[in-house]
């Protein structure tokens, strides 16, 4: 990307924020929101917010075909009826999008992320739209900068307001208290509240491995909020072992094969594969944890020691 009008040498806070990233930085801003950091060595590009790893080009597809398509899958298993509608909350990159948009039926997606520096960067410069495959300019995809939780409340005073089909939540972990309140029994069930009753949604969830108190309060928080989690994991390289949850309004079943819908080979995810996600070994068992609740906030507790006690040596 060297050479494109990513590379701002003046917006970098020189050597400093250099000493932290393992790849020479090609663009450095610090938005009203956060900062935005992306880093280029060879063919690999990593996006960090705030100096924490978003994505890395390299296996960034891992992630995203894991989020986005067993969401379609199970929805499969619900409904005869093609997903027609999707809802993004967080993405603002574009590449959960981009794999969204493998889906020929669907014919309108909304998209809410905060900052807009980040969907504009990711829309607008050349080296960063062909990673997501130029989905954020796609004429079926509407972008909303707002506060998730916030654009979900003000949904509720809206006569008439459609459900979504599928709903990909797709925010970063709750390290801090702001994220935290994305991730509580309230914000999932205004989620819940735009869900189809048909529906699928899919929430990222931070690492079972890493942070596995973290992972289970998410999943006993959207227990509480009455959408019957079906927890799951992928391994991603340069992430570890990841978790997410497959949520709906009513209990959902292992998906078997990918849905009929997908157009294109995936180069991660295929039909042998699918079910072996919903399997947890014997030392990543459900642990028994309280839901998060915006009065409480334990998830980012949680997530925090989960973090301080984590010992690379021995996994754990």
């Amino acid at each position: 990307l060297t050479g494109t009008c990513l590379a701002f040498g003046k917006q970098i806070e020189a050597f400093g924020e250099r000493q932290l990233y393992d790849a020479p930085i090609i663009f450095s801003e610090k938005t009203p929101y956060q900062r935005l950091t992306i880093t280029h060595l060879g063919d690999d590009v990593r996006l960090y917010i705030d100096g924490n790893l978003q994505f890395a080009s390299s296996d960034e597809h891992r992630y995203h075909e894991a989020l986005v398509h067993p969401a379609f899958a199970a929805r499969e298993q619900l409904s005869d009826a093609p997903a027609r509608r999707a809802l993004i909350l967080g993405g603002g990159d574009g590449l959960a999008l981009r794999e969204l948009l493998r889906y020929p039926q669907l014919e309108h997606v909304d998209l809410v992320d905060l900052d807009p520096r980040m969907t504009e960067l990711f829309r607008d410069e050349p080296k960063l739209a062909a990673l997501n495959a130029g989905s954020l300019a796609d004429a079926r995809v509407q972008v909303h900068n707002a506060d998730a939780m916030i654009w979900l409340e003000n949904l509720r005073g809206e006569a008439g307001a459609r459900p979504w089909d599928i709903v990909i939540v797709d925010l970063p972990d709750p390290n801090n208290l702001s994220l935290g309140k994305l991730y509580t029994v309230a914000f999932y069930r205004l989620v819940r509240a735009v869900l189809a009753d048909d529906g699928v949604a899919v929430v990222q969830s931070t690492s079972p491995h890493l942070s596995p108190n973290a992972y289970w309060c998410v999943v006993a928080t959207l227990d509480a909020a009455e959408l019957h989690p079906l927890p799951y994991h992928a391994h991603v390289p340069s992430f570890g072992d990841w978790g997410f949850n497959l949520v709906a309004k009513q209990p959902l079943v292992v998906p078997q094969r990918l849905s009929d819908e997908l157009a294109g080979e995936q180069r991660f995810l295929d039909d042998a594969l699918l079910p072996t996600l919903f399997v947890f070994p014997r030392d990543q068992q459900p642990l028994a944890r309280e839901p998060n609740q915006l009065d409480t906030q334990l998830l980012v507790r949680y997530y925090e020691q989960d973090l301080a006690s984590f010992d690379p040596r021995r996994g754990s």
